[in-house]
């Protein structure tokens, strides 16, 4: 990784927290420059400051992917100043867990607009500038929910599985250009997802350490590697559910996550 990233600067969307924090820690750790982006300014500062600390060189840039206009923000701010961004980590997101006729109709719209128009928004205005250089990387944190329906988490589960397929469907199209294109799709992490999500009562044993997703995500990625699933369970999974039929999984994930 330190000979792909060393030296290139990296943007991280959601960095103040959870699986975005640490994919920072690991870029940093492997020699590339960050610009960190998300919604909760203090925590944003707090984490410059630790990897400055570390000899990282570090800008902040605080936008909330909620609003349409923050990924243009974003771009003028650090491509469009003259940064050449060669890393791009979508890795902002949200869920939200419950019966889908009773939740807050704001809340269903915000992860579409987060977890599926931000990712497409700000790569599209990242990729033409990686095009030209022949040089770009780009991690898009999907999910192992991104395989199957995920009844009361339908919302969320449909954005990832957007994701995934915009990425594999990008690293295609991409490949002859020298970028290289990442679904990384982590299981139960420790993070706070659970408790912003209202699913608290999904974490469990198995969760998964956020320095280790980082790792191996960012591991296929300088590799090339399509898809990676981090953990041995999610990978169980997602072969489960492409030999049993959809109706099967559903029926049985419904009556398992059922408020």
């Amino acid at each position: 990784m330190a000979r792909e990233f060393a030296g290139r600067w990296a943007l991280v969307t959601g960095a103040s927290a959870g699986i975005g924090a640490a994919l920072a820690r690991e870029l940093a750790r492997q020699g590339a420059k960050l610009i960190l982006t998300a919604r909760r300014v203090e925590r944003l500062e707090a984490l410059a400051a630790e990897l400055r600390a570390q000899g990282c060189e570090v800008r902040v840039v605080a936008a909330d992917l909620h609003d349409s206009s923050a990924p243009q923000a974003i771009y003028e701010a650090t491509e469009g100043a003259g940064i050449a961004v060669d890393i791009l980590v979508n890795n902002a997101g949200l869920g939200q867990y419950g019966a889908f006729a009773g939740s807050a109709l704001e809340q269903e719209l915000s992860q579409v607009r987060v977890n599926c128009e931000a990712v497409v928004h700000l790569t599209r205005l990242f990729v033409p500038a990686m095009v030209q250089r022949r040089r770009g990387w780009i991690l898009v944190v999907a999910s192992t929910a991104s395989f199957q329906p995920v009844p009361y988490l339908s919302t969320y589960a449909a954005t990832k599985g957007f994701d995934r397929f915009f990425a594999l469907g990008l690293a295609a199209e991409l490949a002859s250009s020298g970028i290289r294109v990442t679904a990384l799709c982590p299981g139960p992490t420790e993070s706070e997802f659970f408790e912003v999500a209202g699913a608290a009562r999904f974490r469990g044993r198995g969760v998964q350490r956020v320095d280790e997703v980082a790792e191996r995500g960012l591991r296929a990625l300088a590799r090339g590697q399509r898809t990676v699933i981090p953990n041995l369970s999610g990978r169980v999974t997602a072969l489960v559910v492409r030999l049993l039929p959809v109706g099967w999984i559903t029926w049985f994930v419904e009556r398992a996550a059922r408020p």
